[in-house]
């Protein structure tokens, strides 16, 4: 029989806290008394009588004394020296709280790093908030914007514009670099390649110069500037200002600036810079408002005042100045804010600022599920403290000391979890670098957002693992807890628990359902049809690629037994390099369309090697002055024109060149699954062959590459080996995602293991609470399999209960996700039951233990006490 809750909670507000325990305690005993002389009515009425005699002045009364300071030294070191000693008797609890604490908060200082790196990119530069790309969009199509712009537009923007204090443009290319001055002809293929750049460029980007003049800097033809790591690899203790470098075997460049080394959180990866002036003379078809090279980029700052929304605006009179009438809904020109540039995928960047958060919230349920482990243990433990807590209160402690003694303990676990989450994410670190290809650096006396985060997590782990254990513990009845008759439900209840089980186990089984997900459309990236054939093709470079060139490579071969089939072409037809778009007027059309067109060059070998299918007309002839063009399906449907017949014959206007569509190819993917198939024309054009696919036996497969290199090496002595399977092209297009699934299978380990710490815990604590119950129950006759059963099918229903949430949840992330793919996996039922069998399978390995170990035991010892 309770009192009534009402009286006790106006009792509890109104009275000094110094007297509140004692007089409850006093007024609870009386009740149970009145209750069984008087029935419970009475004794209702009276406890209420005498709750309002309680209320008054000197009921409200303080000591101060009783009260002492926080900052008390004394009362603090006692605080310390009884959390330490309280830890050390309780080993096995301590154990498994510091180290779910230490791994939960060692992925939290990882991922806090790992999204800090990512948000980090080029916001270094001053006045970063000012710096922007232009960027082209395409009014007309779906996926409609790019990173690139015509080459003429940086020029335009200096004449035509007073919003800027500077412009920029600077466009990247492959590079062989050779050393024309050296006697042993080094060469060196660089990995980020080169990049032709206006003397601005350097100065936007405030890269620093640690030798040579700032004012001519890349303002002369054939100048190079060069970072001092290339200086060091190129020349060793040689003075570099002055030297020559020689770009593809053919033109010269004396380096007149060395910078210093580039910070490793810019997009801009290039360690080569070259004055743009020079790129009229070496890339000359570069130079056009017509066409869209992806290299090309134009960076620009605004002056201080300006907005990017009312340049945009503006910048729409460029279409009316230099494009006809025809051309001017082709392209509109945008501004794209410097710091958005690596969070941009769809714009070239490396990352998705949804997939950041994602990373982050994982973090965040990583942390939860390790404080659940703690508040779980804690709360279960608070039985066996309950004496100590009743002596304490005997002796005159107050609430509000136990509460800060309590805290105090979980302080000092989380300190010293912290230490150890930060060994741990130290030692990990490496791994963690080349797992995600990044370049972090643990270091708390240069990095201020570390040394502000390490702390803040202690508090927040502190506060949230243990304020609800703390005011359980210290609002524990003195009599009850040195009787010992504290029940469940008074030291935190197995509601409670039930509840923070549940939560921990939805989280883990988000997390299983995500790496599903994930994996599974990984594996549909990898597997399904592109519509063409990207197995066992090798992508050659083409060094020079004149017309006896190409015939003599090919014939050569050709005579190779494990070639099956060779082609010359710019790139494959989905490739993350050498994609180039462009205008398309179709034969007596007035205007040209809205649409932009991909342009690929091919030779007639290119539809058989990458087993394209015609679906009406036919193949290209190997000419190269007679233009033809054939056009994909996508092509053929934005023209208007419902049967791919009815366009064989006709003309069309491309890139500035005419000729005839003579074919339409089936579609094909000529981007990511994330992206829609777009309208592309295929044509023979030798200038562009930069590549050589080759089609080869996979059975004999190194004599077949030997043979491959050596006919390369005699044909392009001066140049550089190097080749390409074309599936690992592809494969770069999913970098990133694969980069999120590792971490996600990582995370998702270590959630499942915090878990089954705290599982383990829990059923621990239950088979304590349980033992004479099992004693009973195996005395009236129950089998193992029924006690085993006992501990089972509370599990059961906290594993389904968790479910329920879990897969909302999962369903609703995993569409989120699955949006940024045009072409994708179907959520099926059978992920879900995927995911909650291998929960179950890990509950049962993590239970069945101590289970068993329960079930099996003597019922005489169980009993021996009664």
């Amino acid at each position: 029989m309770k009192p009534p809750y009402i009286a006790d909670r106006l009792l509890s507000w109104f009275c000094a806290p110094h007297l509140r325990e004692e007089v409850l305690g006093d007024l609870h005993e009386r009740y149970a008394l009145w209750a069984q002389q008087r029935g419970e009515a009475r004794a209702r009425r009276r406890y209420w009588r005498e709750v309002l005699a309680y209320v008054r002045p000197s009921m409200m009364k303080r000591q101060p004394d009783l009260y002492p300071k926080p900052t008390n030294t004394a009362m603090l070191r006692n605080y310390f020296t009884v959390a330490q000693r309280t830890l050390m008797r309780q080993k096995s609890y301590s154990l498994i709280n510091i180290l779910g604490l230490a791994l939960g908060m060692s992925c939290g200082i990882l991922i806090f790093m790992f999204v800090n790196y990512h948000l980090s990119f080029d916001t270094f530069q001053p006045d970063a908030d000012r710096l922007y790309r232009v960027i082209a969009e395409m009014p007309k199509d779906q996926d409609n914007q790019i990173g690139s712009v015509p080459a003429p537009l940086g020029q335009a923007l200096q004449q035509d514009y007073p919003f800027f204090d500077k412009v920029a443009r600077v466009v990247g290319f492959g590079g062989l670099i050779s050393l024309p001055a050296s006697k042993e002809n080094k060469k060196f293929q660089e990995a980020h390649g080169v990049a032709y750049a206006e003397a601005a460029f350097l100065e936007l980007m405030d890269f620093s110069l640690v030798a040579g003049s700032k004012k001519n800097l890349l303002k002369e033809p054939n100048t190079a500037v060069i970072t001092q790591n290339l200086a060091t690899k190129y020349f060793g203790r040689q003075e570099p200002i002055g030297q020559l470098i020689r770009l593809d075997n053919k033109t010269n460049f004396r380096i007149t600036g060395i910078l210093k080394n580039l910070p490793v959180n810019t997009d801009r990866r290039e360690e080569i810079y070259l004055s743009y002036v020079t790129l009229k003379e070496t890339n000359p078809w570069l130079d056009t408002w017509g066409g869209i090279y992806g290299g090309m980029n134009c960076f620009l700052k605004l002056k201080a005042g300006e907005s990017a929304a009312n340049v945009e605006k503006a910048l729409t009179s460029l279409n009316k100045k230099y494009y006809s009438a025809k051309e001017a809904g082709n392209f509109r020109f945008k501004l794209q804010p410097l710091a958005d540039i690596h969070v941009n995928p769809k714009l070239g960047g490396f990352i998705t600022k949804n997939q950041l958060l994602t990373l982050s919230l994982i973090g965040l349920f990583l942390l939860v599920t390790a404080c659940i482990n703690f508040i779980n243990l804690a709360t279960a433990q608070a039985v066996s403290r309950s004496k100590e807590i009743g002596v304490r209160k005997v002796l005159g402690s107050l609430r509000i000391q136990l509460f800060r003694q309590f805290i105090t303990e979980t302080a000092l676990i989380a300190s010293i979890a912290a230490v150890i989450a930060l060994g741990v994410a130290y030692l990990a670190l490496p791994y963690l670098n080349q797992l995600v290809q990044t370049r972090l650096t643990l270091n708390l006396l240069s990095d201020y957002r570390l040394l502000t985060f390490l702390p803040a997590l202690v508090v927040l782990v502190t506060f949230i693992s243990g304020s609800y254990p703390g005011l359980i513990i210290s609002g524990f009845q003195p009599i009850l807890a040195l009787k010992g008759k504290l029940s469940v439900k008074q030291a935190g209840g197995f509601s409670v628990r039930r509840v923070l089980v549940v939560t921990q186990f939805a989280i883990s089984q988000t997390l299983i359902i995500g790496t599903i997900v994930v994996m599974s459309q990984m594996r549909y990236n990898s597997q399904a049809d592109m519509g063409f054939n990207k197995d066992a093709i090798v992508m050659l470079p083409v060094p020079e690629h004149s017309s006896a060139q190409v015939s003599t490579l090919s014939a050569r071969l050709s005579q190779v037994a494990g070639v099956k089939k060779a082609a010359f072409c710019n790139a494959a037809p989905a490739s993350p390099e050498n994609n180039f778009d462009t205008g398309i007027q179709y034969d007596s059309r007035p205007e040209p369309e809205k649409f932009t067109i991909y342009y690929k060059a091919g030779d007639p070998n290119y539809v058989a090697t990458f087993g394209l299918t015609l679906i009406a007309g036919r193949n290209l002839y190997p000419s190269d002055t007679t233009r033809e063009y054939l056009l994909n399906e996508t092509a053929v449907k934005k023209l208007g024109i419902r049967n791919p017949r009815q366009i064989l014959g006709k003309t069309a206007s491309i890139n500035g060149q005419t000729g005839t569509i003579v074919g339409v190819l089936k579609d094909f993917h000529n981007k990511s699954f994330r992206r829609s198939i777009d309208a592309v024309c295929l044509t023979t054009s030798v200038s562009n062959y930069v590549n050589c696919a080759i089609k080869v036996n996979p059975k004999d497969l190194p004599n077949t590459l030997a043979s491959i290199e050596k006919i390369w090496s005699e044909m392009y002595p001066a140049n550089v080996y190097s080749y390409q399977f074309l599936d690992d092209q592809i494969a770069r297009f999913y970098e990133t995602d694969k980069l999120i699934l590792q971490l996600i299978e990582l995370f998702a380990g270590i959630a499942i293991f915090i878990s089954c710490l705290g599982l383990y815990g829990l059923i621990s604590f239950m088979a304590t609470q349980k033992i004479k119950e099992i004693g009973v129950r195996k005395t009236l006759g129950a089998n193992s399999g029924q006690i085993i059963w006992l501990f089972g099918k509370e599990f059961t229903q906290l594993l389904v209960f968790a479910f329920a949430i879990a897969a909302p949840l999962g369903w609703w992330a995993m569409n989120r996700y699955l949006e940024d793919f045009q072409y994708r996996i179907k959520l099926s039922a059978g992920i879900f039951l995927l995911a909650i069998s291998v929960t179950f399978i890990i509950a049962i390995l993590t239970v069945g233990y101590r289970s068993v170990k329960a079930a099996l035991m003597n019922p005489v010892t169980a009993l021996r006490s009664e």
